[in-house]
């Protein structure tokens, strides 16, 4: 399979990292690699991002800038160990309320256990599921974010658009996901960093290798900010843009229902 990135027109539905793989087959294939890392994932995150996820995590939670009230409603898609959800009820003073959304029982798991030690449990549901068919009711959610999950879903223009269906109007869409890096040294330095050192690394955390291989493999396999933002218009979502974090390793995308 070809290593260029897909585009706004599709072909990740097929695409497991640089294989291909048929139609319907990927959605497996990725599960597997989440129930071997589920205990491990916020040190896998350090891996792939030197740490930086956090800080992009806090920049998203920023961009959101949670409602300090009762009644405000965010669905965490892809987010099983709550880490984004955990982040926007801190912000929101405990006020708000987040449904975390996984298709990975394995990740809900630890998403649950966490949350029990933070004293979290009471602002937060978990739902098992998945991001093409969520089961909610339209115009359920004053917000929608997803990060580093959207690469992993089989059909994301189908995705995108149940993300539409369940925000309310006036609600945000926000997606955090690697990117493309576009500055030509850095650009250089990540790719070394990413097929050479990130699966050794991830061998010796968690002794095996494969799902770091793939998870780099589907970073740039993934369309690049432009693309994606033109996936997110064709779901139907207004005021679309993005920014770039550490010179587009990782890229924050936003749009509105309006």
């Amino acid at each position: 399979m070809s290593e260029s990135r897909t585009s706004a027109e599709g072909g990740m539905e097929t695409s497991y990292g640089f294989r291909e793989v048929a139609d319907g087959e990927k959605q497996g294939l990725v599960n597997e690699v989440f129930h071997k890392v589920a205990k491990r994932y916020d040190i896998m995150n350090d891996v792939m991002s030197v740490g930086m996820h956090r800080v992009w995590k806090d920049a998203m939670i920023t961009a959101l800038n949670p409602r300090k009230e009762p009644g405000y409603k965010v669905l965490d898609v892809a987010g099983g160990t709550g880490d984004i959800a955990f982040r926007i009820i801190e912000a929101s003073n405990r006020q708000a309320h987040a449904t975390v959304l996984d298709i990975n029982g394995s990740m809900l798991a630890v998403g649950a256990e966490r949350a029990a030690k933070k004293k979290l449990s009471d602002n937060l549901t978990f739902v098992e599921a998945n991001a093409e068919e969520l089961p909610f009711e339209a115009n359920s959610f004053d917000a929608y974010a997803i990060a580093f999950g959207i690469r992993n879903v089989p059909r994301i223009d189908v995705a995108l658009s149940e993300a539409y269906r369940v925000l309310k109007r006036g609600g945000r869409l926000l997606v955090l996901e690697f990117s493309e890096v576009d500055m030509p040294l850095l650009d250089r330095i990540y790719d070394s960093w990413s097929f050479n050192a990130i699966p050794k690394f991830g061998k010796a955390i968690t002794g095996e290798s494969e799902p770091y291989q793939y998870l780099v493999e589907s970073i740039r396999k993934f369309p690049n900010q432009e693309n994606f933002a033109e996936m997110i218009r064709k779901a139907g979502f207004s005021r679309v843009s993005f920014t770039n974090y550490t010179g587009g390793i990782a890229a924050l995308h936003s749009g509105w229902k309006l």
